[in-house]
């Protein structure tokens, strides 16, 4: 017995204390979201009830509809099209030449060592501007603040793709070729195929950091009827309200990893295709 804990016992205490350290936030959410008087201070680690009223309080004293729809639309198409434009933008960086390509790369891999709040003030004032000549792309909407997302992710994802692209052999592209397909077919119907993984991966961790925002969304979203999930959630239990809606807070919470489950089971085939394929790689 004392050989066994000291070879392999304590591994499976550490395990233990590990599971028990993470599950512990979880359980308590769960126990407040269900819990019937709905506060802070009646919440427990071990739930001593079970109700959907802050579930339904949720979903009709609140604006959380609006919010949920607002951030799985602005989630869903940032992620789409930063993953489509950083496809056609590791493409050229991995099988074009072209004069700027290193400075492009270098360049793209130094402004991601600014966060992108630095800029926070002048994309404030530059909104500002857009909003009283275009206010379809402007402070509270979709399409403003998509393209707010746009700019900040567009560079990681550049060069997560740039790496993948480039272990895609060269000769496919030069046989491609010499049958007469163009840059445009070779990329849509031969390596846009290969690299599904890496798209999956980019798509994913594009979704989970928009739909998890808060920072720039609270600033450029300030109307009630265009915030997403984190902005209004916040605002639930901000201050004084603590303490009385931190039930209906829990139970948003749970609704709120809804749409990050789902995405990740439609892209769970990709990425399991991707890893076993680079496991027998050789």
């Amino acid at each position: 017995m004392k050989r066994w804990m000291k070879q392999v016992g304590w591994r499976h205490a550490v395990g233990l204390l590990a599971v028990a350290f993470s599950l512990g936030p979880i359980l308590f959410v769960l126990s407040a979201a269900f819990n019937p008087l709905g506060t802070l201070s009646s919440s427990q680690l071990m739930p001593t009830g079970l109700s959907f009223g802050n579930f339904q309080k949720l979903l009709t004293d609140t604006d959380f509809p609006k919010w949920f729809l607002n951030s799985v639309v602005i989630a869903g198409v940032a992620s789409a099209v930063s993953v489509f434009l950083s496809a056609l933008a590791a493409y050229a960086f991995s099988r074009r030449r072209f004069r700027g390509r290193r400075v492009g790369l270098l360049s793209l891999l130094l402004i991601q060592m600014f966060p992108q709040f630095l800029a926070v003030v002048a994309i404030f004032l530059i909104f500002g501007t857009i909003t009283d000549y275009w206010p379809s792309i402007g402070f509270n909407t979709w399409w403003g603040i998509i393209l707010l997302y746009l700019g900040g992710a567009l560079g990681v994802s550049t060069w997560l793709m740039k790496g993948f692209f480039d272990t895609v052999p060269r000769e496919l592209d030069e046989s491609a070729t010499v049958d007469g397909a163009s840059h445009v077919e070779i990329f849509f119907r031969i390596l846009l195929p290969l690299v599904a993984p890496v798209l999956a991966v980019t798509g994913l961790l594009a979704f989970i950091s928009t739909i998890n925002e808060f920072v720039l969304a609270n600033i450029f979203l300030t109307d009630s009827g265009s915030k997403t999930l984190s902005v209004g959630l916040w605002g639930l239990v901000a201050a004084e309200q603590r303490n009385t809606n931190f039930g209906i807070f829990c139970a948003g919470t749970l609704l709120t990893a809804i749409p990050t489950v789902l995405v990740f089971q439609m892209l769970q085939r990709y990425i399991v295709e991707g890893l076993t394929a680079g496991a027998v790689k050789g």
